[in-house]
């Protein structure tokens, strides 16, 4: 069987954005990123054994291969709707990879995107003895969709992201990002501000119920949120759990995270949070903006 491997590290930063700060923080150090939320009151630090992370992750979810690792026979099949079986490979120099260090209570996360942003999901897939990942998804509609993995196997010092688009054949019901972003019908999420291009940004997140009134988050992955965002023109992935327990406000329950922007424009965060034990995917538009 494969041998899961335990880890310390429960959070990851791809191509710009980490965990969020306390109300005391250090300076501003651009070449260290947060991979563990410190607790309230400490400042940014790395898991116990994890300091060589600061080099960031091997590759950025554009391309197949980083590093030594290869995302490999990627595939969607099933009927023309509903649910469709997704599979794919890890290869790494002796072969298929089947040891995994564990990241934020999984082996391995799997984002899986139409690139007109208008789909989105976030799986676990099993993984079998022959080093085979396997999942089911129901897409909701065909089109080109890029499938992100990220994963650290054991022994690597460096997480990795690698992706490639698969596309879905049929007729797509529509290619343009929907507008109907904040809310699913029970949790609003807005954005308190733009983003900042920049080493050492804030971004807000106030999630609310339909009257604005602050929600009980329960635990997702072993934080109070999951968030996910994607470049509306370009091809930024960004993965990030928020800092320390959320704020209560008037206006609902504030998340704080730490940005590291790069350059400015329109991103699309898909925001996972659990309310009175339903998991709920929101997404929200942000701009970031020029400092």
């Amino acid at each position: 069987m494969p041998r899961r491997t335990p880890s310390l590290l429960a959070g990851l930063l791809v191509l710009g954005l980490a965990a969020g700060c306390s109300d005391e923080e250090p300076a501003a150090d651009p070449d260290r990123i947060v991979l563990t939320p410190a607790a309230p009151g400490e400042g940014h630090t790395h898991a116990p054994g994890q300091e060589h992370a600061a080099a960031g992750p091997l590759g950025d979810g554009t391309t197949e291969v980083a590093g030594r690792y290869r995302l490999d026979a990627t595939s969607i099949a099933g009927p023309a709707s509903g649910t469709r079986r997704l599979g794919f490979r890890i290869l790494g120099p002796d072969g298929p990879v089947t040891d995994f260090e564990e990241e934020q209570t999984k082996l391995l996360h799997l984002y899986v995107v139409r690139t007109d942003l208008s789909e989105f999901r976030h799986l676990h897939p099993e993984l079998d003895d022959d080093g085979t990942w396997s999942t089911r998804v129901d897409l909701g509609q065909p089109g080109s969709y890029r499938v992100i993995a990220e994963f650290t196997p054991t022994g690597s010092p460096r997480p990795v992201v690698l992706g490639t688009e698969v596309d879905v054949p049929g007729t797509p019901a529509g290619t343009t990002v929907p507008t109907t972003d904040g809310d699913d019908g029970v949790v609003r999420v807005t954005s308190d501000g733009d983003g900042e291009v920049g080493p050492d940004g804030r971004l807000r997140l106030v999630v609310s119920d339909l009257d604005g009134n602050p929600l009980q988050l329960g635990s997702y992955l072993g934080a109070a949120a999951h968030v996910t965002g994607f470049q509306v023109d370009g091809d930024r992935f960004v993965h990030v759990h928020p800092y320390g327990a959320p704020e209560q406000t008037d206006e609902g329950t504030v998340l704080t995270f730490h940005t590291t922007f790069e350059e400015p424009g329109d991103y699309r965060f898909f925001v996972q949070v659990r309310v009175d034990g339903f998991l709920h995917s929101v997404p929200v538009k942000v701009a970031v903006r020029a400092g």
